[in-house]
Order: C-alpha cells, then structure tokens, then sequence
C-alpha cells in the first residue's frame, strides 16, 4: 500500500513540474502514473548498475556526476514513455533536482501520518 502512495505521489510530483518546467510536457494522468512507474523500475534495476560502471568519474568529480547518472534516466524514462517529453540535458538535470525535492516534501508529509 505505501509504494502504491508513494509512486502517486510522484506521478504528482511530476504532473506538478510538467506544468511549471517549459522543456517538460506530460501529456494526461495516466501517462504521469506510467512515468512514475517506469522511473521507480529505473532506479532500481539501471541506476545502480550506471552508479557503479562510472565509480570512477563519480569520485573524481564528487559525486557531481550522479546529475549526470539522474539526468540518464529521465531520458530512458522519455524513451519508454510515449506521452512524455524533455527537451535537453539541461532541463533533464533540473527536473531530476527538482523532482527529488518535491518528492522528499510530499514523502514527508507521508512519514508525520
């Protein structure tokens, strides 16, 4: 029941920064549902594997390169999903930050009921 919530709450997450992002576009519910699916699947299978064939870059960089790793995934993410659109590396970068932000608010909220 809690993943089933959580993953709501981030197709919410990425509703909500659909509209305020410009290179970002979703196009119903559905597909945000859909987007936060694939996304969860993502990070859980394809991150840790991209974490750990770039160990070193990551270290040498200080861990700035997990923008990279996040911003590499959102854009698997629009490669699955057909109603969802980033524009550039950029504004993949900035919705990855952002999502996790507004994750972590909405999470929170979760974790205090």
């Amino acid at each position: 029941m809690n993943f089933i919530l959580r993953l709501l709450l981030t197709a919410l997450a990425v509703v909500i920064l659909a509209k305020v992002l410009p290179g970002v576009s979703v196009d119903s519910y559905w597909t945000a549902i859909i987007v936060a699916l694939v996304l969860a699947l993502l990070n859980f299978i394809v991150k840790p594997l991209l974490i750990l064939f770039t160990l070193p870059v990551t270290i040498l960089t200080l861990g700035l390169f997990l923008l990279v790793i996040n911003a590499i995934i959102i854009f698997m993410a629009d490669g699955f999903v057909g109603g969802f659109d980033v524009d550039g590396w950029f504004i993949a970068i900035i919705f990855s930050l952002l999502l996790s932000l507004v994750q972590s608010l909405l999470f929170s909220i979760l974790k205090s009921d």
